[in-house]
């Protein structure tokens, strides 16, 4: 019991999610590649895989380039000339890929985003979708990825009220375990007058399906 109680106490602190993360270099993160290529069974110095490893790495700088954006950033320039207009603002089928941080395999789908303008004014609407894509590009899961779009929303433009409803099929539940293709998972939030008003709810997704 000793022995025990001694290697618990000699283990690390887990590192404060406040202090930086030391970045591997590129070489360290391709030499990794290496070794999971190594571990399935394959010969990362045949010549389909020579280049893997940078090629991996390469691919990861994209799909993971969230991490380096800031919503601040893209949420910061507003626009309040709008000629007294006040009712919903609705962006839908905005596209996203992102990857499932307890996979770390794609998930993919569309966003839909509304919001009633304060006196702030609106944001520009390709804004919108940059934003989905700040925080898509990140491993996620569905339901922090739902709530980090609507809170950006919230604290940079201060609308009357938003809602945001995701439409996502995951490649962790589809590709493995239990391998149910098309299986779709859809998660909302709502904010001000969306979450207080069900009416506002009922609007929104009537706009949402009206077109289709």
């Amino acid at each position: 019991m000793d022995a025990v109680v001694k290697s618990l106490l000699e283990r690390p602190l887990p590192q404060s999610s406040s202090s930086p993360l030391e970045r591997p270099t590129r070489e360290e993160a391709e030499a990794a590649v290496r070794v999971l290529l190594r571990w399935t069974g394959d010969d990362p110095d045949r010549e389909g895989l020579r280049d893997t490893p940078k090629r991996v790495v390469k691919a990861y700088e994209e799909f993971f380039s969230g991490y380096a954006e800031d919503a601040t950033n893209v949420l910061s320039r507003v626009f309040e000339e709008v000629h007294g207009y006040d009712d919903i603002v609705l962006v839908r089928d905005i596209p996203f890929s992102s990857h499932c941080e307890h996979h770390m395999v794609p998930f993919f789908g569309c966003a839909h985003i509304a919001y009633y303008p304060s006196e702030d004014g609106v944001v520009g609407l390709s804004k919108l979708a940059r934003l989905v894509d700040v925080f898509a590009k990140r491993l996620q899961t569905q339901e922090a990825l739902t709530a980090q779009i609507i809170g950006a929303i919230d604290r940079h433009l201060h609308p009357r009220g938003c809602a945001v409803m995701l439409e996502a099929e995951h490649m962790c539940m589809s590709m493995r375990g239990v391998r149910k293709h098309g299986a779709e998972t859809i998660t909302t939030q709502f904010t001000g007058v969306f979450r207080d008003d069900p009416s506002e709810q009922v609007r929104f997704f009537t706009l949402l399906r009206g077109g289709k």
